[in-house]
């Protein structure tokens, strides 16, 4: 018996028990969807949401801060002993030249006096003072902030900012109220000190007499780690803010101004793998830094655990079909027991009828798995349309499930071999019939 005899004695055989047939392809394309499915989500969590958006991203940001020199360090720049060293443009251009480091942004902050709305939820809260963090507001993505409602200011705007959570609280409210602040306006000024009294006793006392007055609507609510303080306003609006605060003549030291231009930089490494060796380097330079990684390792590693329970739970779904298969076989093997007596009887060999049974379970398997991965496909991409969604709402990349080609071709590959493993047994029980029990038997 030629091996097309044998396809199509098992493709008639399936057309005699289709609805046995239907069942069995349906059990073995749901555990390989179920399998391309979590294979997709667990990769893209892994290739897309973490090592991506790492590559240049927040997740494989260092915030770098003014580091305090060794005592009797004197920085040219500053000649005070024991001062920090200064972060201006020369120090960001130096950063953003090593190797290994993707982009470095500036962030810049600039004290304000602020008089609050009249009224939020009927809560009054006295003028203080609070830091307006500016960065550049066009690398978003790149950036660590996090929309959680409204959206995040107008990159050139003077006249928007968004407040964090701190700012909620301020007024007695929570996260799940924080659409309650949009639209509001806040009147906010920038110190200058103009002018120096004396006190009588030999001293001077510095006074702020002018203040830059702005009135700013409050756009969004966001939890941003770019810089201490609970208000994000363009990096336009806060170094115009912060010049004007510095051209006193006590240079800002009246509204607690910090001499460095820059409040810190934002500094992305090529990789995660890079980021303690840029570390080293900015040290080196001069200045502390921060960074997630060790955060980000750990979950790098809480990720692939994922991934491998996810991988087990599908392939055990499709053992679980490959059973089903060897059920649906038995059961078969039993119908048919004429038909193999029949064909032995007109010279069929053992090695025959085994051929045929196997063919007709690895047909079952092959095209339970062809639907199966496609269904997968779509239940992953139906998956990271939410998540993407969800993404996008916080102002974050989103990203765009892919089923990588060897994923595809492992499911289907793996459906066949559990459909054949799982039909060897009803096949060798058939092979092993004989010709004489079969018939007498029918």
């Amino acid at each position: 018996m030629s091996w097309r005899d044998a396809i199509a004695l098992a493709a008639t055989s399936v057309r005699r028990s289709l609805g046995r047939a239907a069942l069995t392809v349906s059990a073995v394309a749901l555990a390989a969807a179920l399998l391309t499915a979590l294979l997709t989500i667990a990769g893209t969590a892994r290739t897309r949401v973490l090592d991506q958006l790492s590559k240049g991203g927040p997740l494989s940001g260092i915030q770098v801060a003014a580091a305090a020199p060794d005592p009797g360090e004197i920085d040219q720049d500053d000649p005070k002993p024991g001062r920090a060293k200064i972060l201006d443009d020369a120090a960001l251009e130096r950063i953003a030249e090593l190797p290994e480091v993707r982009y470095a942004l500036p962030v810049v902050a600039s004290r304000l006096f602020v008089i609050s709305p009249t009224k939020i939820r009927t809560r009054e809260v006295e003028p203080f003072v609070e830091t307006a963090v500016g960065v550049d507001l066009r690398q978003l993505p790149r950036l660590p902030i996090s929309v959680i409602a409204g959206r995040a200011p107008s990159p050139r705007s003077m006249t928007e900012v968004a407040v964090t959570e701190a700012w909620l609280e301020r007024y007695g409210l929570d996260r799940t109220q924080a659409a309650s602040v949009l639209g509001t306006e806040i009147e906010a000024g920038a110190g200058r000190t103009d002018a120096q009294a004396d006190t009588g006793d030999g001293e001077r006392r510095r006074r702020v007499i002018r203040g830059r007055w702005m009135r700013l609507q409050v756009v969004g609510v966001v939890a941003q780690e770019a810089g201490s303080g609970s208000m994000l306003v363009s990096l336009p609006l806060a170094r115009a803010s912060r010049e004007w605060s510095a051209s006193g003549i006590d240079g800002g030291d009246a509204v607690g101004l910090s001499p460095s231009p820059y409040a810190g930089v934002l500094v992305a490494a090529d990789s995660l793998d890079s980021i303690g060796r840029v570390r080293d380097r900015i040290g080196d330079v001069g200045y502390s830094t921060s960074s997630p990684e060790n955060l980000i390792a750990s979950v790098r590693r809480y990720l692939q655990v994922v991934e491998i329970v996810l991988t087990a739970i599908g392939v055990i779904a499709l053992a679980v079909a490959g059973l089903g298969i060897t059920n649906a076989l038995l059961a078969a093997v039993r119908e048919r027991r004429r038909e193999i007596g029949v064909l032995k009887a007109i010279g069929a060999r053992d090695r025959d009828v085994l051929r045929i049974f196997l063919v007709e379970a690895t047909c079952l398997g092959l095209l339970g798995g062809v639907i199966g991965a496609a269904l997968g496909y779509v239940a992953a991409r139906s998956v990271g349309a939410v998540v993407n969604g969800y993404l996008q709402d916080q102002g974050l990349v989103g990203v765009r499930p892919t089923v990588p080609t060897v994923v595809i071709l492992s499911v289907i590959a793996g459906s066949a071999v559990l459909a054949l493993i799982g039909g060897a047994l009803p096949a060798l029980r058939a092979a092993r019939l004989p010709a004489r029990e079969a018939v007498g038997g029918s």
